[in-house]
């Protein structure tokens, strides 16, 4: 069995835009008509030239080669050009197209990812969902008082995804993440991240885990200083508290609060993962499959974990089919403690697939299917083109956010 064709959709991912802008897809197709569907979590470059990156990357080193020999493969497309060091676009190429190798070995041997991978350890995968506003735009400008900015906002939209059945909650009021961190916090924000989670605490009560989400804005002591704020009441995690690739200070953070630090949205490679474990700078690992290397770095990562007693909280703020991989992850990973959920999957994530990931009373029941258990709806796809210039993130280049509004975006 060989790979034969390549195929990329880069999709527009219509409002309200929970996932981001656009997902990447990629299909391989076999000398025997085995499909298989991958996506890249890259967010470094226009959408477009990222597809164009991951047909290049196949072409070199994929097309007529067995999709069974990943080891392989991800060893010749990571060390092209004489790189063989974490780069989280070639990553998130190398991830896409392992993926959907996984996708059709599982396919081609009649069995789920996760069996191939130890096994089934877990039925159903605790989710957790970011909140989001109801129906709103997640990219549009926010004019006056909302969700993000509004505590008793907050704790009412809390209470609508704990009756659907979460068990725990995201959320980020520390403020936004710009080109010139880390920083420290601002007075106002301290202020109002205390109060948001207060507010959180007492709308939930012990119903659900509270996880308070940065994006890498501070310095140690800053984060510091914050945590300091939050500790009394009870967060599951600090996520990203300093920039991702300073381990020593986040490591200093991990050991100046009580609060678990949770890290790896930007890591790749189980390189990268190894050094934040030996800092003791996190006890909650976050990779995500399109960026962090794929399929069987994903199990290196969580093995590594395992024996330095931290959990895997596999990270998803992109389409469905990563969330698949993710999935598989979770399924067979003993450490696994939660899973990140777009929502409950449904929407535009379940338009996307021919038959939607299957969420359930705040849990994600893997599917027995045969590979990642989704197949992309290629009609779909193609009928949500991304026709955008922006990125699938972009950070404020205010490089000294000082004091802020708080009655704006």
């Amino acid at each position: 069995m060989k790979i034969t064709e390549v195929e990329t959709f880069v999709v527009g991912n219509p409002p309200p835009r929970h996932g981001g802008r656009y997902f990447i897809f990629v299909t391989l197709t076999t000398d025997q008509g085995v499909k298989g569907v991958g996506e890249a979590y890259v967010a470094t470059f226009n959408p477009h030239l990222v597809a164009d990156m991951i047909q290049d990357v196949a072409q070199r080193w994929l097309v007529g080669h067995s999709p069974f020999n990943v080891e392989s493969f991800w060893r010749r497309a990571y060390t092209s050009g004489y790189s063989g060091r974490p780069d989280p676009t070639l990553c998130g190429v190398i991830s896409a197209l392992e993926i959907a190798c996984w996708d059709i070995m599982g396919k081609e041997t009649g069995r789920p990812v996760y069996d191939l991978l130890g096994g089934r350890v877990h039925e159903g995968l605790r989710s957790y969902t970011y909140l989001y506003p109801p129906d709103e735009d997640a990219y549009a400008p926010k004019d006056g008082p909302n969700l993000y900015l509004d505590p008793a906002q907050a704790a009412e939209q809390a209470i609508i995804e704990i009756e659907k059945g979460f068990t725990a909650i995201k959320f980020d009021p520390a403020g936004p993440y710009t080109s010139f961190d880390g920083r420290q916090p601002s007075l106002e924000r301290i202020d109002l991240s205390a109060r948001y989670t207060a507010a959180l605490r007492e709308a939930v009560g012990t119903r659900a885990d509270l996880l308070f989400g940065t994006h890498g804005q501070f310095t140690p002591s800053g984060a510091l200083r914050l945590a300091q704020r939050l500790e009394i009441y009870d967060p599951l995690w600090f996520e990203e508290p300093v920039p991702p690739d300073h381990v020593e200070g986040m490591a200093q953070v991990a050991r100046g609060t009580s609060i678990p630090i949770a890290t790896g949205e930007r890591l790749t490679t189980v390189t990268e993962f190894a050094a934040v474990l030996q800092a003791g700078a996190a006890q909650i690992l976050q990779p995500n499959l399109g960026r962090s290397g794929g399929i069987l770095q994903g199990k290196k990562i969580a093995s590594l974990a395992e024996v330095h007693q931290a959990s895997l909280a596999p990270h998803c703020y992109c389409g469905p089919v990563v969330a698949a991989a993710n999935i598989a992850l979770a399924a067979c990973s003993p450490n696994f403690l939660i899973l990140e959920s777009i929502g409950t999957f449904d929407g535009f994530h379940a338009e996307l697939l021919e038959t939607p990931i299957r969420w359930e009373e705040g849990m994600v029941i893997p599917s027995n299917e045969p590979g990642l258990g989704v197949v992309l709806n290629e009609d779909v796809a193609r009928a949500n083109p991304y026709n955008g210039h922006e990125l699938h993130l972009e950070p404020a280049i205010d490089p000294s956010p000082v004091t802020e509004n708080l009655a704006g975006p």
